[in-house]
């Protein structure tokens, strides 16, 4: 069922106010858990701490997959921050959404194409400036002439194919989910009887625990192209 979202002009802008709120969710969550994860650091690592270090452990090692580490080591924070707040935005919209006066407050900020595309272009866009600061605009420039000068133009498209499919694969999987979970919610509170209502809430709760696969697994995929797309821009030996 389609619901309009909340939306507010301020300097001739149009701002989505559902977006806003759910980034600033998105992000207040994965700052608590960083600092709690944080706080109190032990040699033997236990509780957050361990469930922090697993997260470094494991985009390092996904960095590591794409490029040397001496030259992927800077990009360590930024897949660590990426995959946290992705994972975190994709599962705020899974347990219940909130409208209210047919507007939709609360969902997976993953779940609208503008927040998406933002995310996929940013990354591009960081792949960019860090050729350019790593390598000099010289060389930067001859990456886009090799291995041959006449598919300068192919590589250009293919940038732009690379933030369309980075920021819809992001959207679409989300998106789809949510929309699968609202109408079999709303086959439960429609169902008559407890017979009716077990039969939907069954499926529902295994959809939701595919859910949280995807949602991570898109968290993931979107960490593991953001890498790769830097590798390509930053190593000198692609």
């Amino acid at each position: 069922m389609h619901h309009d979202n909340p939306t507010v002009v301020w300097l001739g802008l149009t701002f989505n106010l559902s977006n806003v709120l759910m980034l600033s969710v998105t992000a207040l969550i994965v700052f608590l858990i960083a600092v709690i994860s944080t706080r109190k650091l032990s040699v033997k690592p236990t509780g957050m701490q361990n469930f922090m270090e697993w997260v470094m452990d494991f985009v390092k090692g996904i960095i590591k997959s794409n490029m040397d580490w001496k030259t992927g080591g800077r990009f360590h924070v930024l897949g660590i921050t990426l995959i946290m707040f992705i994972f975190v935005a994709n599962m705020l919209g899974l347990p219940f959404s909130v409208i209210i006066k047919g507007e939709l407050w609360w969902k997976s900020p993953t779940a609208d194409p503008l927040v998406a595309m933002t995310l996929a272009s940013m990354v591009v866009i960081l792949t960019h400036f860090y050729a350019i600061q790593m390598k000099g605009v010289k060389e930067y420039g001859k990456d886009f002439l090799r291995p041959l000068p006449f598919l300068a133009p192919l590589k250009i498209i293919e940038e732009f194919a690379n933030t369309l499919t980075l920021g819809l694969r992001l959207y679409g999987n989300i998106y789809a989910g949510e929309i699968l979970l609202g109408l079999l919610a709303g086959l439960g509170l429609g169902s008559a009887g407890i017979l009716g209502f077990m039969g939907v809430l069954v499926p529902t709760l295994a959809w939701q625990s595919f859910s949280i696969f995807i949602g991570a697994i898109q968290a993931f995929i979107f960490v593991m192209l953001t890498m790769v797309y830097m590798a390509h821009k930053v190593s000198r030996d692609h």
